[in-house]
Parts: C-alpha cells; structure tokens; sequence
C-alpha cells in the first residue's frame, strides 16, 4: 500500500490504480480513531497502512454503517458491509485479528455511486445527517 495525496473515485470500479476494482467491494476503508484503538489495545506499533485499505477516515464511526452514503470530498459512497479481517492481520501482529473482529475494526467496504477526485484533508460526513 503507497499512500498518496490525491486518487480517483470511479463508478463501477472504484479507486484508479487499485488491483481489486468493481462489484459491491470497490473500496476499502478503515477509522482513525478505531485503528488507534486496536493498537492501543495490542500495545503494539502497526502503521494504519498494514490494514491495506484504500481509505483511511476521521471523525465518525463506521460500524453498523451498511446501507449508508458517505461522502468524501464532493464523493458519494455506499457502505456495503464490514470488512472481515484474514489471517493477514494476525501475521502483522499476533492478537489483532481477533480484536479486529469486534465493532467493524476491520473497516468497511463500499461501492462508488458518484465519483471524483479525492484529496487528503476532504471532509467526510455521513448523508442525510
């Protein structure tokens, strides 16, 4: 995973550039605030790139989030479900897996229902709040 400034959202295959692009799992993202739970929780330090999503947000919640829109920048997402953790995890550091099973710590996953560009800093907020 590189980390970058700026990408581009499209529909019907998510973020450019991503090996994994369309279906329901178009993108992939995980809270800032949940991820430094985990690793305050394990005691350990793992960078959020270890988690390999695409997307990393702040300032709200993504669990029990499936069904919902969220925009990001002048983006729209639709949250499609949670983001299971695999063995991967447990290969980064022993023990997070399993506390990434609780509360949607694995993220969620999403398709794009209207595209752009996106920028590090573009507000996130939940549609219809």
């Amino acid at each position: 995973m590189d980390p970058v400034n700026t990408a581009l959202l499209e529909m019907n295959g998510g973020l450019r550039g991503n090996a994994n692009r369309g279906g329901k799992r178009q993108v992939t993202l995980i809270s800032r605030e949940r991820w430094s739970e985990l690793i305050e929780a394990l005691g350990a330090d793992v960078p959020p790139s270890a988690r390999r999503a695409n997307l990393m947000v702040s300032g709200l919640t993504l669990e029990n989030s499936r069904g919902r829109i969220l925009r990001v920048g002048a983006t729209r997402l639709l949250i499609n479900g949670e983001t299971r953790p695999c063995e991967q995890m447990e290969a980064v550091h022993a023990g997070l897996q399993q506390l990434m099973k609780e509360r949607w710590g694995g993220g969620a996953f999403a398709e794009v229902v209207e595209g752009g560009e996106i920028q590090v800093g573009d507000g996130v907020q939940w549609e219809n709040d």
